[in-house]
């Protein structure tokens, strides 16, 4: 919102644009990305998260199902729930928060609003991202310092700050995505760990964890 007369803040306008702008950049890098690529891309993170010991440990995930040019993660969810694990997938909320069901298999899935896709179990509300033990996001960038680039509606800044602070956070991007440092304003929120198909995984200097 602007403030009288027209004036509103311009160190958050230029943030803004500094954002779109980046924005921009990655996704027109992702959509050059071909089909072998995205596909090989998607098997390498698949493998680096299921080869994390918090993941192998974890009983409920809270994942996402990509769409578009967003590095894969069908497989990943799918070899997740074929474990045992309680997977749990975004439904969005028309305020833009993130509610949460189960997934049950590839049949479970159904279109959602804005192209996305989404569980058909009963939702369980908002908090209920808080019972994950591993949080698997979605991202166009990431830092060394953890902060994360999103698409800009801020769905998922408003969920992480549901996630304890020792839950581990994995944000998933391709390679050349993992930046030294992104614009940020004071709700953005930091993920712990970046997956990237050829470094596989890195927890960052926030969580003082090695693997």
């Amino acid at each position: 919102m602007s403030s009288p007369g027209g004036c509103g803040d311009p160190a958050a306008g230029e943030l803004t644009a500094q954002k779109a702008a980046l924005r921009s950049r990655l996704l027109a890098a992702r959509a050059r990305l071909t089909r072998e690529q995205r596909r090989d891309a998607a098997r390498a993170l698949r493998d680096a998260v299921l080869a994390l010991p918090q993941a192998q440990m974890a009983g409920t995930i809270a994942a996402y199902y990509s769409i578009g040019y967003e590095p894969g993660t069908h497989g990943l969810i799918y070899a997740l729930w074929k474990r045992g694990s309680y997977v749990l997938l975004p439904v969005l909320r028309p305020d833009c928060d993130l509610d949460w069901a189960s997934y049950e298999g590839p049949e479970s899935l159904r279109p959602g609003p804005r192209g996305l896709i989404e569980p058909s179990a009963p939702a369980r509300g908002p908090t209920a991202v808080v019972s994950a033990d591993l949080v698997i996001v979605p991202a166009l960038a990431v830092d060394r310092r953890g902060t994360r680039l999103g698409r800009g509606a801020g769905c998922y800044d408003r969920a992480l700050t549901r996630v304890g602070g020792q839950v581990p956070t994995v944000a998933l991007v391709y390679d050349g995505e993992f930046l030294e440092e992104l614009p940020a304003g004071a709700h953005d929120q930091r993920v712990r760990v970046v997956a990237r198909p050829g470094e596989g995984t890195a927890w960052l200097p926030r969580l003082s964890v090695t693997i």
